[in-house]
């Protein structure tokens, strides 16, 4: 019986980090969250995969820090495109409403080192006490707006991201067809140096290296 509590409540800590669009907002509310963004047939979150579950379950029913993950390819496709998730796993940390991207180490020994530090109470429209004159001012400024301005400015600022993002991609294009096309005429000049009888030169040296020197001694 003892047994079967303890998978029982394994199982009943994966369920509650698991994140769909249905449950975020009531799991996230008023903490400072570290998730992880992932697909099942993704072979790097796999190899993440028992790292995190232990971080989840260091951090599980913490006051303020939260740990959780989402499933791109399931119930929490909706949270992943909101976050603008393109590649997978991706992590993100701080107020669930602005999510910013995690850049550390990821064994068990780096993310949870790295979570007690940062996990913490931080500014946001809802923790206004911990925020600074300045965002104050920005934050004031925004809920001063109706809401056809506000998804106005949302959306300027995610169509400047995603210019960013196609920008870079066209580019690396760009290169890439230049290091193709490069790559082809340095094939091109080895083939044809090869051809000019190359392999033929090589054979008659070696030979030649391999002969008695003329006037030598040797019988």
């Amino acid at each position: 019986m003892k047994l079967i509590a303890a998978f029982a409540a394994l199982f009943a800590v994966v369920d509650a980090v698991e994140l769909t669009g249905d449950n975020y907002d009531g799991l996230v509310a008023g903490k400072t969250v570290f998730l992880k963004f992932y697909a099942p047939w993704c072979g790097h979150c796999k190899k993440i995969a028992p790292d995190w579950e232990k971080l989840e379950k260091e951090w599980d029913g913490h006051a303020v820090g939260f740990v959780g993950s989402v499933d791109c390819a399931g119930d929490g496709k909706s949270v992943c495109d909101s976050n603008g998730i393109q590649g997978f796993p991706t992590l993100k940390w701080g107020d669930p409403s602005a999510l910013e991207d995690y850049q550390g180490g990821r064994t068990f020994s780096e993310l949870n080192t790295w979570a007690k530090e940062n996990l913490k109470p931080v500014c946001s429209v809802s923790n206004l006490a911990l925020c600074d004159d300045e965002k104050k001012a920005l934050i004031a400024k925004y809920q001063a707006m109706d809401s056809a301005a506000l998804k106005a400015e949302v959306d300027a600022a995610e169509g400047a991201i995603a210019k960013a993002e196609e920008d870079f991609q066209e580019e690396v294009g760009k290169l890439q067809k230049a290091y193709e096309g490069l790559n082809d005429a340095k094939e091109a000049d080895i083939a044809k140096v090869k051809s000019s009888g190359l392999s033929m030169m090589k054979s008659v040296k070696k030979a030649r290296d391999a002969a008695p020197a003329e006037g030598s001694d040797e019988l």
